[in-house]
């Protein structure tokens, strides 16, 4: 498999988010989740659930509730404005005072025409989709209280708010409540506080069912304005409810981290009438469920615990199929971790600062698998506060440790550093190129001598680096009229080539040399999740959200024969169900046959002057596979040398002395950094 020195790092803590709010777009299959600290995350669900984009946030900027309109994208939050966000250039298109005080929920109307959003004053505020924009258009009759919750009707005629203590149903025509719906408090001491209607459904046939702060789903016939049924789910709150797309199956989200399933159906098998019938409980998270999707197959969860579950629908998928599996998605598919390969020294990124670490040092030599003194530990060198409210988006550090660059999305920033045995001095670049301005995606070539900047509709800035001066080269641009940002960017070691692949599954690979492009590679069905240029070989690998790999020769400019071998033989079905996104492609230095590559949870280094596995082979551990016989051992040698006892790897490098680093985020307790539940919480904030 190969030897080498391995850094275990185990002190990036990162954190994620706590998830706020959720929307699922059924036409284009993506998923809109909203984090605490205001950034937005889309899943591509058709995609293998791979998190194709990510809009930073803002300080002060949380976003308490989504809305897809067609492929817009619209939130709102506590500080009182409407949000379009720009999918192609990852951030805020523009806002909308809505002038209602904090905006607790947005929603459309089936019709695709209109938005309404719950303010704290007591109204319920109409805008009108326009082409570029929205535009207010009426107000419904206002409330003593706060609107919490709204829920359209499909016909669009009539919406229904969750307040406190009631529910209103209002005809959107006249603007004026048509029904008033009491909520019960809860018995005993519970009934001197008022009850939150946290979230509503209107559905086709009138009814509206409710889940609110005593721990109950109620449902209502919304004709006559009376209580139907009341189901106790929970001593806490019940935060959000969704329902099916053939409103037969409803979904209830709880503060102690269940989700409740009801479903429409008959008291007995002669009985035409039905009734909502709990059915289903389930324990995914620890924490509040704040957000929930109920698509076809699956329910979809997500809350303070931070981590996003789909958990299939048995009765709606089949057995043994990608879609029966339940997935946790906990951390980003992206690199929060750059790498000075030559100097030792690590960077990493969080949502408000960086982190400049200096890789520590071993004392001795030792045997395979053993773990060595540390001489000299890890040390930081630099904690960088950005500037401004906005989020970091992405960051790099040049090679040779010399330069330090990250962007917003409304600067880039960048810096020279000085490292000496003692110290280190920083110094910020005052002029930028005018074309440096928001960037997706940083990287540095080889030799630390360009800086290269994913810019707007998949284009490529180049500057120049020299002491402290930064010039402006050149713009690639690809050929295809796609729009889509480029997440992944990779620079040749011989500084010839860049390849840059978007979220609209395109690679293009530019000549360095020449200042244009080179070739673009087939486009696949599904997105690029990890791309490496080879050192020596002139090849670029490629591998995707539904696992499958490429490699392709830049001057041939088409697959290489090991590619068209390993498609023709198809890849190994244990692989190709694996439900982690391969994050980091590396190549051995003393190997140039080894491919390096891993997912959260895997290792894996694959010899390409080996025979790939058989389909009828068990991809086995190296764990598991050293314990076997030598006979059932060679009997399993084949490309594919996985090992799969790692959690939390975010990351991996190869440094200039061929030493691998493996970034690992620390097993955090994550129950003691988390509030336990607190009936009203969002009110306190």
């Amino acid at each position: 498999m190969g030897e080498f020195k391995v850094h275990r790092v185990r002190f990036f803590d990162y954190m994620p988010s706590a998830i706020s709010a959720m929307a699922f777009n059924r036409h284009t299959e993506r998923l809109a989740v909203a984090r605490a600290d205001g950034a937005l995350e889309i899943f591509n669900f058709a995609d293998n659930y791979f998190r194709e984009k990510v809009i930073p946030g803002r300080e002060g900027r949380a976003v308490e509730s989504l809305c897809w309109v067609g492929q817009r994208l619209f939130g709102a939050g506590l500080s009182g404005d409407i949000t379009e966000y720009d999918l192609e250039n990852l951030r805020p298109k523009y806002t909308v005072e809505a002038y209602g005080g904090p905006l607790w929920t947005i929603r459309n109307n089936p019709q695709q025409t209109l938005l309404a959003v719950g303010c704290e004053d007591g109204t319920v505020k109409i805008f009108e989709v326009l082409e570029e924009s929205i535009r207010f258009q009426s107000n419904l009759e206002r409330q003593k209280g706060r609107i919490v919750s709204l829920s359209w009707h499909p016909s669009g005629t009539q919406i229904a708010a969750g307040m406190m203590d009631m529910i209103r149903i209002f005809d959107t025509q006249t603007g004026l409540a048509t029904h008033r719906l009491l909520v019960e408090r809860g018995a005993g001491s519970a009934k001197s506080r008022e009850v939150v209607v946290w979230d509503l459904l209107f559905l086709p046939d009138n009814t509206v069912i409710s889940g609110d702060s005593a721990g109950k789903v109620q449902v209502w016939d919304g004709l006559t304005g009376t209580l139907v049924r009341t189901h106790l789910v929970t001593k806490w709150d019940v935060l959000t409810l969704a329902v099916s797309q053939d409103q037969s199956s409803v979904i209830a989200g709880t503060s102690e981290g269940t989700v409740v399933q009801f479903q429409l159906l008959s008291a007995t098998v002669d009985q035409k009438e039905q009734q909502w019938v709990r059915t289903r409980t389930f324990k995914n998270h620890s924490h509040d469920v704040r957000a929930l999707v109920h698509t076809d197959t699956a329910v979809v969860s997500g809350g303070v615990d931070t981590q996003l579950v789909v958990r299939p629908l048995l009765d709606k998928v089949e057995k043994n199929s990608p879609e029966a599996a339940l997935r946790k998605i906990v951390f980003p598919h992206r690199s929060l971790v750059s790498c000075a390969k030559k100097a030792g020294l690590l960077l990493f990124q969080f949502p408000d600062h960086l982190e400049l670490w200096k890789l520590g040092e071993s004392d001795g030599h030792g045997k395979p698998g053993d773990s060595l003194p540390l001489k000299r530990k890890p040390e930081k060198l630099i904690q960088l506060k950005k500037k401004g409210e906005d989020q970091i988006c992405c960051s790099a550090v040049s090679p040779c440790g010399g330069w330090l660059a990250y962007s917003t999305v409304s600067s880039v920033r960048l810096y020279k550093l000085q490292l000496s045995s003692n110290s280190i001095s920083m110094d910020k670049v005052s002029k930028l190129p005018k074309e440096l301005r928001s960037v997706h995606q940083l990287c540095f070539s080889s030799d630390s001598s360009k800086l290269f900047a994913a810019s707007s509709q998949s284009s490529v800035i180049v500057v120049t680096l020299n002491q402290l001066d930064c010039k402006y080269l050149h713009t690639l641009k690809p050929k295809s009229a796609s729009r889509q940002p480029v997440h992944l960017l990779s620079a040749s070691e011989d500084g010839k080539w860049l390849a840059a692949a978007n979220t609209g599954c395109e690679i293009h690979v530019f000549n360095l040399h020449k200042l244009k492009l080179h070739c673009t590679l087939p486009v696949s069905s599904s997105c690029p999740t990890a791309i490496a240029l080879h050192p020596t070989g002139s090849t670029l690998v490629s591998v995707h959200a539904d696992q499958q790999m490429y490699e392709y020769s830049l001057k041939q400019k088409e697959y290489s024969e090991w590619s068209r071998k390993l498609q023709k033989q198809g890849l190994h079905s244990q692989w190709l169900q694996r439900d982690t996104p391969v994050t980091h492609i590396l190549f051995n230095p003393k190997n140039p046959a080894h491919i390096i590559l891993h997912d959260t949870f895997m290792f894996c280094i694959i010899d390409q002057s080996l025979p790939l596995p058989e389909a009828k082979t068990t991809l086995y551990n190296q764990a598991r596979l050293r314990s076997l016989p030598l006979p059932e051992r060679v009997k399993h040698s084949h490309a594919f040398k996985i090992c799969k006892n790692f959690q939390h790897l975010v990351s991996a490098a190869l440094l200039q002395d061929g030493s691998l680093v493996l970034v690992q985020r620390p097993l955090l307790d994550v129950l003691a950094q988390l509030p336990a539940p607190v009936r009203h919480k969002r009110f306190a904030t």
